[in-house]
């Protein structure tokens, strides 16, 4: 069997994992395996979820790019898919740093990060349509604050605007106990119909409240 029908096979494998756990979040590196050659083809496996073998300490973080990425989850009758690009810490101060305080950030890093609604949500007291936002923040010491915003399609925050934000909200950001070395973002239920979009990235997590009807 040769790449070609090697990566399709091993992509599929993985959705049909993804479908039937219950209530999991896949988290997998995103690449076009089409008219690609034989040596990036094998880069793109070596690459396999190398963000994950990264947190868990099983691998130096050597790679300086930023693998586009994607976690998936369903709350309630919502299925939710984040796309985001992963940097890593590798020594680097991040908050205040490689990320200033007080200004809109990408949450991620190159294009925005974008999530996708399947179903309608409510985040905080809004009413969000089903549709694909940007996922931008705030960052601060001791609040973030949390933005979907209409233009989901954009590099950076260069042509972030502010009257297009659809929800902003006010968050505490909770200390984690280790670091993570690759920005990972999960989908996850907490109860019920209620559940959280998280960001997590050095020892900071922050969460976006989403509850379906």
């Amino acid at each position: 069997m040769n790449f070609k029908t090697l990566i399709p096979a091993i992509v599929a494998s993985s959705l049909m994992m993804a479908c039937n756990t219950e209530k999991s979040v896949q988290t997998q590196d995103l690449r076009s395996v089409e008219g690609i050659s034989q040596l990036e083809q094998e880069h793109t496996l070596e690459k396999t979820s190398y963000a994950d073998s990264v947190n868990a300490g099983l691998v130096e973080d050597t790679f300086k790019g930023s693998a586009r990425r994607e976690a998936k989850g369903s709350i309630g009758n919502a299925d939710i898919t984040v796309n985001y690009g992963s940097p890593g810490k590798r020594g680097r101060v991040i908050w205040n740093g490689l990320v200033s305080y007080d200004q809109v950030w990408v949450s991620g890093s190159h294009w925005a990060t974008a999530i996708d609604f399947s179903e309608d949500v409510m985040i905080g007291d809004t009413e969000v349509p089903a549709g694909m936002y940007g996922f931008f923040t705030i960052p601060g010491r001791e609040e973030w604050t949390l933005i979907l915003n209409k233009n989901y399609d954009q590099h950076l925050a260069d042509d972030y605007d502010q009257s297009e934000d659809v929800v902003r909200l006010t968050v505490s950001p909770e200390e984690l106990e280790e670091e993570v070395q690759r920005l990972t973002y999960e989908v996850k239920i907490e109860s019920g119909n209620h559940g959280a979009i998280s960001l997590m990235w050095d020892k900071v997590k922050v969460s976006l409240p989403v509850r379906t009807e």
